[in-house]
């Protein structure tokens, strides 16, 4: 039984994998499961055992993603050995793996997917919302550590950052960056802001 179990898992990652590799190269209106079966070197008959459709496969795809991803940004934004800045040079850091890994590519497809798909709408906004819950509470924690943020409310602060994250990897696939706009280097420019605030806490 535990071996069957253990057969299953490595079936069903590997499909999303497939999925994964397939989805960066063709996008999603690309995609087919015919694809992702050989990918994996499955039969087809695979993939609607273990994600029903390619919806669900989709749906997997984004869960199976975005939990190791929001892992490792907790693992980080937790790390009491960061200052906030390291911890945000670390962020940058960690945009720039996602682009290269494909990550980026595959969850900007399947937020376009979600404009048509409440399905699919309804799985990204609750990933997406697990990201703005942990930037809001690291800005709790750094009102503590650098002081207050103005005017703005944790929750307006994780809104404008999640904007800029997700606003930004849209525009690189876009091309926007070959054309002259630094959208990383602005946002790594940020973290130099964040150590001048670090700078005035520590002389206080």
């Amino acid at each position: 039984m535990a071996r069957a179990l253990a057969k299953k898992a490595e079936t069903s990652t590997s499909l999303l994998e497939a999925a994964k590799k397939v989805l960066r190269q063709n996008g999603h209106s690309g995609l087919s499961t015919r694809d992702v079966a050989a990918a994996a070197g499955v039969p087809l008959s695979q993939i609607h055992y273990h994600f029903g459709s390619k919806q669900g496969l989709m749906l997997a795809l984004f869960d199976y993603l975005n939990a190791q991803l929001l892992d490792r940004q907790n693992a980080m934004f937790h790390d009491t050995t960061l200052s906030l800045s390291q911890r945000w040079d670390r962020a940058c850091d960690y945009l720039d793996e996602d682009i290269a890994s494909g990550y980026v590519r595959v969850l900007q497809e399947l937020i376009a997917a979600s404009w048509s798909d409440p399905e699919v709408a309804k799985v990204v906004r609750t990933g997406i919302m697990g990201w703005f819950e942990l930037i809001a509470e690291v800005v709790r924690q750094a009102e503590k550590e650098v002081g207050g943020p103005g005017p703005f409310s944790p929750e307006e602060i994780a809104a404008l950052v999640s904007a800029a994250f997700i606003g930004g990897e849209s525009l690189f696939l876009l091309g926007m960056e070959k054309k002259g706009a630094p959208l990383r280097q602005s946002l790594r420019r940020f973290g130099d802001v964040i150590r001048m605030a670090e700078s005035k806490s520590s002389k206080r």
